[in-house]
């Protein structure tokens, strides 16, 4: 019979690996809300306030809407789905929950909230976000993730941060 190895069986062994994991899924979730909306007029257009996303009633395609301040409609648009990887899922740092967003009571734009088939963009948010420095950070956040195993397992005992050769290095 065979035994897992014993710490194996440990669920904090691969601490760091679970978490980087997770923060690269967070950032892909990001970076693919921004990258398809860029696809659409929305992003461009600052009298869209917010946009709905079904993601829910058909796997093939998203239907956004699109709404102004007061919560009325605006806009539609159809983004299509030919891969997995094009999904629309929640970004919670644009979702309007999440980012505190107003919406007027009795708009249209709460209507389409509360028949819950997909999540709601606060298209502030969205166009706030800058891709390339929530890559770098996300980047570095992995690197910090698995620096947790690699000491842990004592594969790294000091490291140095900065620009290498400049001097100006911090060490650890």
């Amino acid at each position: 019979m065979n035994h897992p190895h014993p710490e194996a069986s440990n669920s904090d062994e691969f601490k760091g690996f679970n978490e980087a994991r997770r923060i690269m899924w967070c950032h892909d979730a990001r970076a693919r809300v921004y990258e398809r909306f860029e696809q659409t007029s929305f992003i461009g257009d600052t009298n869209v306030a917010a946009v709905h996303v079904d993601n829910t009633t058909r796997a093939d395609r998203v239907f956004l809407v699109a709404f102004d301040k007061a919560g009325q409609q605006v806009g539609v648009d159809t983004l299509y789905i030919d891969e997995p990887n094009q999904h629309l899922d929640i970004a919670p740092e644009f979702d309007h929950d999440f980012t505190g967003m107003d919406v007027i009571p009795d708009s249209p734009l709460e209507q389409a909230i509360s028949r819950e088939n997909g999540w709601v963009v606060n298209m502030t948010a969205l166009r706030e976000y800058d891709l390339l420095a929530d890559r770098r950070a996300t980047q570095r956040a992995v690197f910090l993730a698995h620096l947790q195993d690699m000491m842990k397992n004592g594969d790294v005992r000091g490291f140095l941060f900065g620009q290498g050769e400049s001097g100006d290095t911090d060490a650890a």
